[in-house]
C-alpha cells in the first residue's frame, strides 16, 4: 500500500523538480539552445523516474526477489527501467530541439547554414530535404516553450548525416541570440516551490523520512 508521506513526496519529485529548473534556466537563456530529440526524451524520463519509483515499483515490487536480493532489488528495477528507456530511445527517429529559437528566423537560419556546407536546401512548406546529407527533416513549432522541432520525415535518413547537421546547427547557433522566454520564469518558479514543500515535509518529521526510507529497503 502507498502512503503520501514526505519520503514519497520527495522520492516522486524531486527529478521532476531538478527537471523543471534545468528547463526553466534553459528558457531563460539569451541564446537558443540545441539537443538531440533522444537526449530530450531521456530527460523526460528521469523526470518522471521518481513517480515511476513510488507508484508502479513500489506497488508492484517482486516479494520473492525483495527476499533474495534485500535492497539491491532497487538497483535492479532501476537497471531494468533504465534499459526500457534506452530502448525507447535507440528507436525513435533523429530529432534535434532548439528551445529559444523564432520558426521564421530558423528557416533562413537552416538555408544558410546548408548552403556555408556546400549542399543544397530544398523547401516545401515546413519541410526541408538537404540531398547530400541524407538527411529530410519537418519543422514542428510548439509554441508553449517558444521553440522548434526538426523531426525526421520519413523513415530513410543517414545517421552521420544527421550528426553532421547537428554539428552545424549548434555551431550557427552559438552566434544566435534570442530574447528570455517568460515561461522560464514559471518553471523556476515551479520548482523552487517544489523544493520548499519537499524541504518543509522533510523537516517536519525527519523520523518519519528515517523510518519510511528503511521499511522500503526492507520490503
Amino acid at each position: 500500500m502507498l502512503h503520501f508521506d514526505a519520503l514519497h513526496l520527495g522520492i516522486a519529485l524531486g527529478p521532476l523538480d531538478v527537471y523543471l529548473l534545468l528547463v526553466g534556466m534553459i528558457n531563460l537563456s539569451k541564446r537558443p539552445f540545441l539537443t538531440t530529440g533522444a537526449r530530450d526524451v531521456a530527460a523526460i524520463g528521469v523526470a518522471i523516474s521518481g513517480f515511476i519509483v513510488a507508484g508502479p515499483m513500489e506497488l508492484f515490487l517482486p516479494q520473492a526477489a525483495a527476499d533474495r536480493f534485500g535492497p539491491f532489488v532497487w538497483l535492479l528495477l532501476l537497471a531494468f527501467y533504465g534499459l526500457c528507456l534506452t530502448l525507447l530511445v535507440l528507436m525513435l527517429r533523429p530529432r534535434l530541439v532548439i528551445y529559444n529559437a523564432n520558426p521564421e528566423h530558423l528557416r533562413s537560419l537552416l538555408s544558410e547554414m546548408v548552403s556555408e556546407m556546400g549542399a543544397e536546401a530544398r523547401w516545401a512548406g515546413d519541410s526541408l530535404i538537404v540531398p547530400q546529407l541524407g538527411v529530410q527533416l519537418h519543422l514542428e513549432p510548439f509554441a508553449a516553450m517558444r521553440g522548434v522541432q526538426l523531426v525526421a520525415a520519413g523513415p530513410r535518413q543517414s545517421y552521420t548525416g544527421w550528426r553532421r547537421f547537428e554539428l552545424a546547427l549548434t555551431k550557427k547557433l552559438k552566434a544566435t541570440k534570442a530574447a528570455r522566454n517568460p515561461q522560464g520564469y514559471v518553471m523556476v518558479a515551479i520548482g523552487a516551490l517544489l523544493i520548499g514543500a519537499i524541504t518543509y515535509a522533510t523537516m517536519s518529521d525527519p523520523t518519519t523520512v528515517v523510518q519510511g526510507l528503511d521499511d522500503l529497503l526492507r520490503r
